[in-house]
């Protein structure tokens, strides 16, 4: 019995190093995931050949904060998209705790706030985990280097979830500027801020 105790923590701490592990950093490589749009159809990274990068984020329907970005969410997919950096938004909270989150409402929130990117539904909440993203929203920053998907930026949108006009610290937008001109951005990570996000009880 002791030993077979003995080998279950063993099993369960490889679990939580290999979860630790999962939850990237600036300088990893992300793995490609297929999950549902809101036209119900899957969209995977892979299907952006021409992308030079993306600007993924976690965000949903009903968290008060990621509603004040979500104009900023466009703006920033209208000016990176063309210049290979489109936005790729996730919904990923628990539709038991939110049911505005579901999926349904999120077809409703994309039709009538005319998103111009995909919203797609991590209803498992793997993507999330394995991001490590915690809040709404979060915003990752790949790009594209020797064919693999790198993180060079990880957090906020901007540095005034309040009022975009005030906002002096844009630092997704100087991030992929910084990318586009060959540089490393000068801000790698920054909190994230917004509601955490509603996770499955086990």
């Amino acid at each position: 019995m002791k030993t077979k105790t003995l080998i279950g923590s063993f099993i369960l701490s490889l679990f939580v190093i290999s979860a630790v592990q999962a939850q990237y950093k600036v300088g990893d490589v992300v793995s490609d995931f297929s999950l549902k749009n809101v036209d119900s159809k899957n969209v995977s990274l892979a299907q952006y050949s021409s992308a030079k990068g993306f600007i993924v984020v976690f965000t949903c329907n009903t968290c008060p904060v990621a509603m004040k970005y979500e104009s900023r969410v466009e703006q920033l997919n209208k000016e990176f998209s063309s210049k290979g950096y489109p936005v790729v938004a996730i919904s990923s909270n628990d539709t038991q705790v939110k049911p505005g989150d579901s999926f349904e409402e999120m077809q409703k929130k994309a039709k009538t706030e005319a998103f111009t990117f995909p919203y797609l539904f991590d209803e498992s909440q793997e993507v999330a985990k394995r991001f490590g993203a915690t809040n709404t929203p979060h915003v990752y920053v790949l790009t594209k280097e020797g064919g693999k998907l790198v993180v060079k930026y990880i957090g906020a949108i901007d540095n005034n979830a309040d009022d975009a006009s005030k906002a002096d610290k844009k630092y997704v937008a100087d991030a992929i500027t910084s990318l586009l001109d060959g540089k490393a951005p000068a801000i790698t990570a920054t909190k994230a801020i917004g509601c955490g996000i509603k996770w499955k009880k086990a």
